[in-house]
């Protein structure tokens, strides 16, 4: 009866972790693609 609890908790946390890694997979940004400066922010008055 335990063995068949352990595998059913086993099966669960490895979808669980399979889930996460297939979700976690981000897409390649292309080359053409460039990062854009930050502009100032003039409204904070610190």
């Amino acid at each position: 009866m335990w063995v068949l609890l352990l595998i059913i908790a086993l099966l669960f946390v490895l979808g669980g972790a399979l889930i996460l890694l297939r979700s976690a997979k981000m897409p390649k940004i292309p080359d053409t693609v460039k990062s854009q400066p930050y502009e100032e922010d003039k409204s904070d008055d610190w």
